[in-house]
């Protein structure tokens, strides 16, 4: 067992602590120093999780911890998502009396969402989920006085609740019928088992991480948590359990037995799940709520390669360069709007593109990422997606993607048509220089991503594989 495998884990849980007490015997005007602890943690974690890039893939701690390239590239990418949110929070959290802890809670959900993207155990899979549910439920309701927030955080809590205890129940289940909660000795054991008890075990894993992808039928939390969350929270809350679960999903659902109907029952989830998210989003007149299923809506399309998982070896390489690209846009929009306060009603965005026009750029290109237009990122990614369920043998779910893709533009150009053509309602407060830096690095990362993403391509290709 040894300690520096952990190195990157290790790291941000000291960071966590050390910020927690750093807020407890610090005066209130002082604690947005926790923000510049907070990104230190990060950093230094992303320069462990570098140094260590595995050269082949291996586990360790008895083998409950992935050592691979998916998992590396999974927390590289909860980090930076991580560091975005932060940089997002000093200004919105600067007069709330627990500013401090904030971080230390941040950084606990993080911790969390990295180790379900490493889980290669049932029971360290268990605590990763625990762990990022338990950290993300005071996030949502951080602010005490405000009734929406107090409203998703319930709806957060008493859905996490059902789902994490399903996925408890699933992972004893396997238990009973392997003998071993580690994924090796699962998969060997897995075609002599009982189909029935199998089914029940694997659809009760399925249903706790479609909690902490936001896919249905766990998704409800998702479009209340983007509108009431403090907006920092909600742009973390949407991106980072996304990434680790989709990643924990696809390890899951690689040591299913071939003969298994899962990859159609995934596919058909994805099915719903991007069409829900999509068909919700139409009649959305709350931009954060919009963004919320919206965010249900990429989960589904992130499920495609999953469902394609073991047709193509393209398949894990296809789902990280979309989370990349979903990851990347989505910040970048929340930075937006917690840099303009927050605003959510549509009416609050007429003309904004008169009067804050950088912002409103950032904005337009973060959604138009999000549909999938070129050059943008979120056009490869996509592309990536569909290239791979198409190989997959799944042709169907490819043509269902794109139809929802056609119909997600149409909300995506409402916010952008109600920006750029109509005439400014009132003065446009925003939060402060903090908050525009952050919206720059947001959206500074977004375009070096679509700018150098060929070569980024090319280089997660060789690592992946």
């Amino acid at each position: 067992m040894p300690l520096g495998d952990l190195a990157p884990e290790i790291i941000l849980l000291l960071g966590a602590v050390t910020i927690v007490l750093f807020s407890a015997f610090t005066p209130h005007a002082k604690q947005g120093w926790a923000a510049g602890l907070a990104l230190v943690t990060l950093g230094l974690s992303a320069g462990f999780i570098a140094l260590q890039w595995p050269t082949t893939p291996s586990t360790t701690f008895a083998g409950v911890w992935a050592l691979d390239a998916p998992a590396s590239l999974a927390k590289l990418l909860i980090l930076i998502s991580g560091a975005v949110a932060v940089s997002m929070s000093p200004d919105w959290m600067r007069s709330d009396r627990r500013h401090g802890e904030y971080y230390g809670l941040c950084l606990f959900s993080l911790l969390g969402a990295m180790m379900m993207a490493a889980a290669s155990d049932s029971m360290e899979l268990v605590v990763g989920v625990l762990l990022s549910s338990a950290a993300s439920y005071p996030l949502v309701a951080y602010h005490r006085g405000f009734a929406p927030s107090q409203e998703a955080a319930m709806k957060y809590f008493l859905i996490g609740a059902l789902t994490n205890a399903f996925l408890t129940l699933g992972v004893v289940l396997l238990f009973g019928l392997v003998g071993d909660t580690g994924y090796p000795a699962t998969r060997a054991a897995l075609d002599e088992a009982d189909h029935l008890a199998l089914s029940v075990a694997t659809g009760c894993v399925i249903l706790g991480l479609a909690f902490k992808l936001g896919a249905f039928p766990a998704h409800a939390w998702m479009p209340d948590v983007a509108q009431g969350a403090p907006a920092p929270v909600a742009g973390l809350l949407t991106v980072v359990p996304k990434l680790g679960a989709a990643v924990a999903l696809a390890r899951f659902v690689d040591l299913l037995p071939a003969s298994q109907l899962w990859p159609a029952v995934v596919s058909l989830i994805s099915v719903v799940t991007m069409t829900l998210g999509n068909l919700a989003a139409l009649r959305q007149t709350d931009v954060r709520r919009l963004l919320g299923w919206s965010s249900v809506s990429q989960s589904g399309y992130a499920l495609m390669a999953i469902a394609v998982l073991g047709r193509t070896p393209d398949a894990m390489m296809a789902l990280l360069a979309f989370l990349a690209a979903y990851a990347l846009a989505n910040l970048a929009a929340f930075a937006v709007i917690t840099h303009w306060r927050g605003r959510t009603t549509l009416d609050d965005y007429r003309g904004l593109a008169r009067v804050q026009p950088v912002a409103a750029t950032v904005l337009i290109v973060s959604m138009l990422s999000l549909v999938g237009i070129p050059p943008l990122v979120g056009f490869f990614g996509k592309f990536l997606l569909f290239e791979a369920t198409l190989e997959g043998g799944f042709a169907w779910l490819a043509v269902v993607a794109a139809i929802n893709t056609l119909v997600s533009l149409y909300y995506y150009l409402r916010v952008a048509a109600i920006m750029v053509f109509s005439s400014p309602a009132d003065e446009v407060h925003v939060l402060g220089r903090a908050s525009w830096l952050a919206m720059l690095a947001a959206a500074g990362l977004l375009l070096a991503a679509s700018l150098g993403v060929e070569g980024l391509l090319d280089m997660s290709l060789q690592l992946v594989t």
